[in-house]
């Protein structure tokens, strides 16, 4: 079902003609929320704006906006040229509906702005300059969108046609300003990285993969790709986490460059975890940067590691010691790369989604121990409804803290001990989501003798995990301690503690090493 539709963009986009024909495609109703503003008041926009000033006029759209987001029915709506200015609004529109922001020149606008007298905005001695100060100071509102659309280039019909098409789309929006970029979920639909391939027009293409997923997933990329002239180069990696290292990070450089790529070249990241972090941090650092498509293959991958630009790769000392952050420019999850995906990998992705439900999803929780049988069986429709509630909890998080100073080491928890247990292992004896499983078991273990985590908490994730066939315990955290010491999170003899002060409801506390080692013996 198509979700809610929401035109963004500065004034004189054609928010209003354009959303008109959009609603007629689609068979929904449309809104303009300036004309349900000035119906409500007995003023036009224009007359409230000047009477009230910007802040009075913002409450009033706020007040007829959020209603119309949240009341359930899918519409066309235009929105007025700030309303996205108001970051409740503009997030919450994110989440309930998919948001097009129109774009035009400054002089574009201005020209069809034909009466300057209904844009207060545009009250100045040079509208031209007043348009392009007001686009400059909104321009990271305005990018915090699911899709761009250029309203000045093509013909009306190709414009409503072209939005028509996103709006058939399942896509999730990272909100990061400028960077902002889509997750879109997709199901046996190769043809949704040739759109994007299209749209990013590449002049080379740097694959990367590794020889399992090669082996089971090629034919679907090489369909995706064939329509795409670019040149490109294939690097398949050993598959392994005991692989994400310089020396294959090494082996992107070093091919990417031997073909000559330049700073319009794109990376594709085509596999699980350890290819996602290893091409990401390869992109981040060819030429000093070019934009990567994360396209992952494992439910780990396409719950966790592919969106919010974490990458790099691993140290002897200790795991993702090194690397950068890094954001995609795109993130496709086709559910059909989960069919040849072995139960064992399967399973140990749903430690990734257990652990952001316990910190920050009481809901998703509810919905996994609930499904956990169809869930555990792989039924891809059950599957992608909780991707895409699981990639939406993390989006939250990285939206707030892209960079880790505070809340996004909530999904942290479980890493702590499992990256010490993956690290002792060689990085061999366990799946990173086993390792997961297990740290978060010990470590909600060890905070409810801290007093830190209600009792009982433990239990219940265990009792989830081991629903899903993964491991729960471990003999070897002692022999594991001196990895924690490597932990990004340490802080000379403290450590920066996730910990579930209520399911759904996390917390960051410094805890002394000494202390967790003790909760954890």
């Amino acid at each position: 079902m198509v979700k809610t539709l929401v035109l963004s963009g500065f004034m004189a986009t054609g928010k209003t003609t354009i959303g008109r024909r959009v609603a007629e495609r689609l068979g929904l109703p449309f809104v303009d929320t300036d004309a349900v503003l000035a119906a409500e008041a007995g003023k036009t926009a224009a007359q409230l704006f000047a009477e009230g000033g910007e802040a009075r006029f913002r409450d009033r759209e706020r007040e007829v906006v959020l209603p119309l987001l949240e009341d359930g029915t899918p519409r066309v709506l235009a929105f007025g040229g700030g309303t996205v200015t108001m970051p409740e609004v503009r997030h919450r529109a994110l989440e309930a509906a998919t948001v097009v922001t129109l774009t035009a020149p400054p002089e574009v606008i201005v020209a069809r702005a034909t009466t300057i007298s209904d844009r207060p905005n545009l009250g100045a001695s040079s509208p031209v300059v007043r348009a392009r100060d007001l686009l400059a100071l909104r321009a990271e509102a305005y990018g915090e969108c699911h899709v761009r659309v250029a309203s000045d280039v093509d013909a009306l019909d190709d414009v409503v046609e072209k939005i028509v098409g996103i709006a058939q789309r399942d896509l999730l929006a990272m909100p990061l300003g400028s960077r902002s970029y889509a997750v879109e979920l997709a199901d046996g639909e190769p043809e949704r990285l040739t759109h994007v391939l299209r749209e990013l027009a590449p002049s080379s293409l740097v694959i990367v993969t590794d020889t399992n997923v090669e082996a089971a997933r090629g034919a679907w990329l090489d369909a995706a790709i064939a329509p795409i002239s670019a040149p490109r180069v294939k690097i398949a990696l050993p598959p392994g986490e005991q692989n994400k290292t310089i020396a294959s990070v090494q082996r992107i450089w070093d091919a990417a460059l031997h073909a000559g790529v330049d700073r319009k070249a794109v990376v594709l990241a085509f596999g699980g975890g350890v290819v996602g972090d290893l091409a990401g941090f390869a992109a981040s650092t060819l030429l000093r940067g070019v934009r990567c498509v994360q396209i992952a293959t494992s439910l780990l991958s396409m719950v966790d590691s592919s969106v919010g630009g974490k990458t790099g790769f691993d140290h002897p000392t200790g795991k993702n010691l090194l690397g950068a952050f890094f954001q995609p420019t795109h993130v496709l999850l086709d559910l059909e790369h989960l069919t040849t995906l072995p139960p064992r990998e399967r399973a140990a992705g749903l430690a990734e989604v257990v652990k952001i439900a316990l910190v920050r999803d009481e809901p998703l929780l509810a919905r996994l121990e609930r499904d956990a049988d169809a869930i555990a069986r792989g039924e891809r429709t059950v599957l992608r409804d909780v991707v895409r509630q699981a990639v939406l909890a993390k989006i939250r998080v990285v939206r707030d803290d892209e960079r880790e100073s505070s809340i996004r080491a909530l999904l942290n928890l479980g890493h702590t001990v499992g990256h010490a247990l993956e690290a002792h292992g060689g990085y061999s004896a366990l799946l990173h989501g086993e390792a997961v499983a297990i740290g978060t078991v010990l470590e909600i273990d060890a905070a409810e003798r801290m007093k830190l985590t209600p009792q009982g908490t433990a239990k219940r994730a265990e009792a989830l995990f081991e629903h899903f066939g993964l491991p729960t315990r471990s003999p070897h955290v002692a022999a594991a301690w001196p990895f924690v010491m490597a932990d990004k999170k340490r802080m000379a003899t403290d450590l920066l503690f996730p910990v579930v002060r209520d399911i759904g409801v996390g917390s960051v506390e410094r805890v002394k090493l000494a202390d967790l080692k003790d909760a954890l013996a």
